[in-house]
């Protein structure tokens, strides 16, 4: 199957990590999780330093300071009940593929937050992008019950890839944030 996630390096070092295979896995995984192909449909990931994200998190969400992780869904998705699944997209056509949205992710602050951890920069970013396509999905983390659905499909894609459930140290994750 062609890359339905179209990567944009803006920092070389993201290509010394294969942000564009992590990203391809962890969204493929994330769409797997939730019964949905991913052929019909289209995203983009942005890897960037921590001065590029500041100025998107000042410029989106008026918080000038880097973040780990910022999104842009392409339509509201979310659901209105709180906890409830959000409104998931219907597949486009080869032709003419839906897209999803925009993902921007931040090197400087994953590489800090994962050795703040203890864990594995390739498990962080895989888990952050995860959580990228979930937004641009329609899901969120502003209301409790929705937050708690977030994080149990989060665990449950990154077990699909044989990865640890990231909140098992919740210090960490606490700040992933979206526009």
């Amino acid at each position: 199957m062609e890359d339905f996630v179209d990567v944009v390096i803006e920092d070389a070092r993201w290509s010394g990590v294969g942000l564009e295979d992590l990203a391809q896995r962890a969204a493929l995984a994330t769409f797997a999780e939730l019964g949905l192909p991913a052929a019909g449909f289209t995203l983009c990931v942005m890897g960037c330093d921590d001065a590029r994200i500041a100025a998107l998190n000042a410029d989106f969400r008026g918080k000038p300071t880097p973040t780990n992780v910022l999104s842009w869904p392409s339509d509201e998705r979310g659901a209105e009940l709180a906890g409830a699944m959000p409104d998931l997209p219907q597949a486009g056509d080869a032709d003419d593929p839906d897209h999803l949205g925009d993902i921007a992710i931040a090197f400087d602050t994953c590489v800090a937050e994962a050795e703040a951890g203890g864990k594995p920069l390739t498990h962080h970013i895989t888990h952050l992008i995860a959580h990228g396509v979930l937004h641009i999905l329609g899901f969120d983390h502003i209301r409790e019950p929705d937050g708690d659905l977030m994080e149990a499909v989060e665990a449950r894609v990154m077990a699909r890839l044989g990865l640890p459930n990231p909140y098992d140290t919740p210090e960490l994750f606490g700040a992933v944030t979206t526009a």
